[in-house]
């Protein structure tokens, strides 16, 4: 059996408050985008069997979220085969693109289907938390927006199907935990939500990711390649979750080449298609 876990990006992106717990209170909003990895499953007669290939995937089996996936289900269902596994990976780690999130999300719900468990979309969602915060959004996989760690969901409606969006991404690896250390609180009572059903035109002032705060004087060329989407006539652009993968939502299809500065690998997405490129 074969599925294609997406991408999503943080369209603005808060963090309202700490918590007591050490964590801390979101608001964004997740919308996803065609851009796939491909994840496949066949029977297997030595346990699980995790093979993969694209880009890079770091950490050790363990660590690997369709791996944690399959056990949270076998735990439950102790009658789940063996299986093999392999993943094709597209979506960079590290980018805020949340591809290891959709991975472990696609996982659990192509085991419940492949093997008829009947798991509710409600427990798969449950299930997908004790993978990480943002995982359960790939569940239903709609426009969402989101609070408290990311795992409060309130779906929206919003639909960007008619605009080009351009991905950028420039290979760097951004530490949550660093991000979040030199966080400011948003005190901004204005949710992400509300101002998505403003003109786009508007949201250039309005919808802010605070990551980008302090992430930008840590990696100044993702200023650079944000002023090189708007340069290049993007209505809006943003880091996406902490970075570090940059976006820019068009109102057509670009034609020429981005001012960015510099060689770059570009997913550009438009009529639901996403498109390599190199700028």
């Amino acid at each position: 059996m074969v599925v294609f876990p997406n991408a999503k990006i943080n369209l603005g992106l808060r963090v309202v408050s700490k918590r007591s717990d050490g964590y801390h209170d979101i608001d964004t909003v997740f919308y996803p985008i065609p851009f796939y990895d491909i994840l496949e499953t066949i029977p297997s007669n030595s346990g699980f069997d995790f093979t993969f290939s694209g880009k890079e995937i770091n950490g050790d089996l363990s660590s690997n979220l369709c791996y944690k996936a399959y056990q949270l289900i076998k735990k439950d269902f102790p009658q789940l085969p063996q299986i093999k596994v392999h993943l094709h990976k597209n979506i960079p780690m590290g980018a805020g693109l949340g591809g290891g999130s959709s991975d472990g999300a696609f996982m659990l719900k192509m085991l419940n289907e492949k093997f008829q468990l009947g798991i509710s979309n409600v427990l798969l969602q449950k299930y997908a938390l004790a993978l990480g915060s943002d995982c359960p959004f790939f569940i239903d996989n709609q426009a969402t927006s989101a609070g408290g760690r990311g795992e409060q969901f309130e779906k929206i409606e919003l639909d960007l199907k008619e605009k080009t969006i351009v991905l950028v991404n420039p290979g760097l690896h951004i530490s949550t935990s660093e991000a979040f250390s030199k966080i400011n609180i948003n005190n901004n009572k204005v949710r992400c939500s509300e101002i998505l059903r403003q003109p786009i035109k508007e949201w250039k002032e309005k919808l802010i990711n605070d990551f980008e705060e302090s992430v930008f004087p840590i990696h100044p060329i993702l200023n650079k390649i944000k002023e090189g989407l708007y340069a290049s006539g993007a209505v809006y652009a943003s880091m996406t979750g902490t970075g570090s993968s940059m976006y820019g939502i068009f109102e057509k299809d670009i034609t020429e080449k981005l001012f960015l500065g510099q060689s770059l690998e570009v997913i550009k997405i438009i009529n639901g298609k996403a498109i390599r490129q190199m700028h």
